[in-house]
């Protein structure tokens, strides 16, 4: 009776796949957001989603894409993990209004699968030309060409080796071709199109991909849960610091800082501020690429700034650092390695005008408190006026005036009868040396 019954269940288990029933629960989905620009923190987190997703043993990685762009060294290292990964990785452009630019279209072709929701774009992939230094002669148009022949030939590798329109996608590089997610379904970019991420599960269910180079892998993701793959804070902050704009704005807080603490020695918070802002900085360039010639256009505009307020140029040198200081942002992140990456103009322009005003009016005035005559103190005597209560002579003991609401001990360089009107000129200690305002008579009669 045990054997016929333990008969029955292994042939019964046999039959449910032919009878379209999976025997065996559905594993879970992880689900990564990346709504920022391609660059390393973006490359961190996926890496770290997809050990997650092996460790657990998770159907798939859905990773929710919207992007304008990025780095394409970062994108190259992501996509290497997206084709070595043991897990399926499925990349979905959403929600509504979201676009796959640039650096996205690479992580888009190189899923497993490629889907898009309504209303999205994907596409317009071409590098970024950097300037030359010379105004842009035949070396830059060589590195850029080369930069665009390898763009182009990684885009069409990666749709030949997903089954994806080749020749669409070598045309997104060159030609800097977008399209919406109807017209990447007709032209076979994209595999399908899904509203929400339940639709997308269930419509991806049954598809056989390539893992790994394992051919025929089934994926099983409908009605899986999805367990959201989390974003720690420190990838938070480092992917606001890995921000170009953020990067800029830092430098130049830090830049500030420093300045006006050593116009105006004894702020203390301007300096603090300045050397925690410029440290930032300089971690945050340190994940990003940026042009020297753009950092040293910078430097030079901040030194002709810092002259100007000593040399009296009528401007001139603080125009020239305002040419300086714009080109210099503008070229400061526009490198070959970077597409749909750089400095917003609504962050240059501003930064532009406060830069002027700042070494126009803040560190010029505190350079000129600096130079004006002190006020207070013993060297605030000097130049005061007062009176000779008891005659000075040159050889003779020291006599006393009164200057200032306070007697003091004096000496003068002339005879000075009491009386007489009397000029501060200089103070050592607690005694003062005086000359007379007006030359007394009896004096010029000697």
């Amino acid at each position: 009776m045990v054997c016929r019954r333990l008969l029955f269940a292994a042939l019964l288990l046999a039959a449910l796949p032919a009878l379209g029933v999976d025997p065996s629960p559905p594993r879970h989905v992880l689900h990564l957001t990346l709504a920022t620009a391609v660059d390393p923190v973006a490359g961190r987190r996926l890496a770290d989603a997809l050990d997650q997703a092996r460790q657990e043993g998770a159907a798939a990685l859905v990773v929710s894409l919207d992007t304008p762009g990025g780095l394409l060294t970062t994108t190259r290292a992501m996509v290497q993990a997206i084709l070595a990964s043991p897990v399926p990785v499925i990349v979905y452009i959403a929600p509504a209004g979201a676009r796959a630019g640039s650096a996205g279209l690479f992580l888009t072709l190189a899923a497993h699968v490629a889907a898009m929701a309504p209303g999205t774009n994907l596409g317009a992939a071409h590098p970024v030309a950097m300037p030359s230094p010379m105004g842009g002669g035949e070396m830059g148009e060589t590195m850029t060409a080369k930069v665009t022949n390898d763009t182009a030939a990684f885009a069409r590798t990666l749709a030949e080796r997903r089954s994806r329109n080749a020749k669409w996608a070598e045309g997104a590089v060159r030609e800097s071709l977008s399209i919406t997610e109807q017209e990447a379904l007709k032209e076979g970019v994209v595999d399908l199109v899904a509203p929400d991420l339940a639709a997308l599960l269930a419509g991806v269910d049954g598809r056989a991909v390539e893992v790994a180079g394992q051919n025929g892998v089934i994926l099983h993701t409908r009605g899986a849960a999805v367990v959201e793959v989390a974003t720690p804070f420190r990838y938070r902050f480092m992917g606001w610091l890995a921000d170009p704009n953020a990067a800029y704005l830092l430098m130049l807080v830090g830049v500030y800082g420093l300045i006006f603490e050593l116009a105006n020695p004894g702020a203390i918070f301007p300096g603090v501020a300045g050397a925690i802002s410029l440290v930032l900085a300089a971690f945050a360039l340190g994940m990003l690429p940026f042009n020297g010639a753009g950092a040293a256009l910078l430097a030079v505009a901040l030194v002709l700034f810092v002259i100007d307020l000593f040399v009296p140029t009528h401007g001139i040198l603080t125009a020239g650092g305002l040419v300086a200081f714009t080109l210099g942002s503008i070229m400061l992140f526009r490198v070959p390695e970077a597409i749909g990456f750089g400095l917003s103009w609504r962050v240059v322009v501003p930064a532009t005008a406060a830069t002027a005003a700042f070494f126009l009016f803040a560190v010029g005035l505190g350079l000129k408190a600096q130079r004006r005559q002190a006020a207070t103190g013993l060297e605030g005597l000097v130049g005061e006026e007062g009176e000779a209560r008891t005659p000075l002579a040159p050889a003779g003991p020291t006599g006393k005036v009164f200057v200032h609401g306070e007697l003091w001990n004096a000496r003068a360089a002339v005879p000075v009868e009491v009386g007489t009107r009397v000029r501060v000129v200089a103070v050592r200690g607690l005694e003062v040396t005086v000359e007379p305002l007006v030359e007394d008579p009896r004096t010029a009669e000697r």
